[in-house]
């Protein structure tokens, strides 16, 4: 069986490279209660991380090598479309030259970093003031402007923590918290919960 060709953005690779390495993670979180004991609590899952190695080899091997280096310089993630998995978004996170390279032959490894957001990092209000949604135009299925305080509450979903919804927003953690005095324990929240952003 001959498999497709591997690709991220405008670049195919000449041929597959060597070896993939697929990394399936679930973030956990271990709260420890009184007593003894603890309690778990799923965060979700974690990015999927594809790591591989390949050569390039022959007389252009060099300048092969050089195109993908080019493409891993870009801004922004990218269409992953890989020979086994299913095509994900993904970002380019890692370009390794793994011996000193020759003229006629370049070994080197390589990371992606699975992107289940969809999104560019904030929220876009429309004009009508009555909803927010991603800047990239993805209704964020959560998040909702109140017409009252004119403030942005966020609707948390499975696999949120304060501290990413902090991030997402460009807002500081501490200033999140204060806003939000109705959640008790910052360590805990649950899908569901609204969410107030300073």
């Amino acid at each position: 069986m001959r498999l497709a060709p591997m690709r991220y953005k405008d670049y195919t690779w000449p041929h597959n490279p060597e070896v993939y390495t697929v990394e399936h993670q679930r973030r956990m979180a271990v709260h420890p209660v009184p007593f003894g004991g603890c309690v778990v609590q799923d965060l979700g899952g974690a990015c999927r991380v594809l790591r591989g190695e390949g050569v390039f080899a022959g007389e252009h091997a060099y300048e092969q090598f050089q195109e993908l280096v080019k493409v891993f310089r870009e801004d922004g993630a990218g269409i992953l479309v890989h020979p086994v998995w299913q095509a994900e978004r993904a970002w380019f996170v890692d370009l390794t030259v793994t011996e000193e390279p020759t003229p006629d032959y370049v070994h080197y490894t390589f990371t992606f970093w699975e992107d289940w957001g969809n999104y560019d990092g904030g929220l876009k209000r429309n004009d009508d003031g009555g909803t927010a949604q991603w800047n990239g135009g993805q209704s964020s299925g959560g998040a909702k402007v109140s017409a009252e305080a004119e403030a942005v509450v966020y609707t948390v979903r499975k696999g949120d923590t304060l501290w990413g919804i902090a991030k997402r927003y460009g807002v500081a953690l501490s200033d999140l918290v204060a806003a939000n005095p109705q959640i008790k324990n910052p360590n805990l929240i649950y899908p569901g919960d609204r969410v107030k952003l300073p």
